[in-house]
């Protein structure tokens, strides 16, 4: 969507702080032993607090109030009865809808210690997404965003997880224009002030190839580690406004 009325930007702007609030407390959480179920139960009381939705829920009827991912699940992770242990990587994927208006973000956790290597894959996912939030102003492409990413990814030493997009929001979880975090060949859309969508890097510390695990989950084909980093944003002739940070 496009925040043509000073209402459009005001409502994103209160669905991404309950987005922004739920990965804070999330975040806290999460340790070894906690379950999926349990951290994403406390989303639900945050969001009944602040009278929001789950965005998964209403646009697809997700069995979970959030998608929390871990190790080699990229992404729609469905929290379970599984209990975190120490060294995990946990992604914490939370959508809100509050007043018609979505917002959505994520963030990759190290649960207790973990190794060198899989800290330093969550560091390049948030700086991919930095190098992406840095490209993203009006006049520039949506290509301009995925060279970005790419190109910080992979001096890195890791892999995008191609297939796998941003995308437009704010009336609904996944509007137009996709938004990919690799080049793309051909004419790409240009963005323009006031466009909202997100942008996120998902990256593995393999190949970039991904499977589909049942009907919701996910994973990286090769069984390696993979990390998420993810904000909503809104397109400004300079730095965006990103309104779940």
């Amino acid at each position: 969507m496009s925040t043509d009325t000073p209402e459009d930007l005001a409502g994103m702007k209160a669905a991404g702080r309950v987005v922004a609030q739920t990965i804070r407390e999330l975040r806290k959480l999460v340790r070894p032993g906690i379950s999926t179920a349990e951290l994403d139960a406390a989303a639900e009381r945050i969001f009944t607090a602040h009278g929001a939705r789950s965005g998964p829920q209403l646009d697809y009827n997700f069995p979970g109030w959030t998608c929390i991912s871990v190790n080699d699940e990229a992404v729609h992770g469905v929290p379970n009865a599984r209990r975190l242990k120490d060294g995990d990587l946990v992604k914490l994927d939370v959508t809100a809808e509050l007043e018609g208006y979505y917002a959505d973000a994520c963030r990759t956790v190290v649960v207790g210690r973990a190794k060198p290597s899989a800290v330093k894959l969550v560091g390049a996912a948030e700086s991919a997404l930095k190098k992406g939030l840095a490209s993203a102003r009006a006049g520039a492409t949506v290509n301009d965003i995925g060279i970005a990413v790419q190109a910080e990814v992979e001096k890195r030493g890791f892999s995008v997880c191609y297939s796998l997009t941003g995308h437009g929001i704010g009336r609904r979880i996944h509007e137009e224009p996709t938004v990919y975090s690799v080049a793309m060949p051909g004419p790409s859309p240009v963005l323009t002030e006031g466009l909202v969508l997100t942008i996120e890097p998902i990256i593995a510390a393999g190949e970039g190839d991904v499977v589909e695990d049942g009907e919701w989950i996910v994973r990286t084909a090769d069984g390696s580690l993979s990390a998420h980093a993810e904000h909503t944003l809104v397109i400004t002739e300079g730095n965006p406004i990103v309104i779940t940070a």
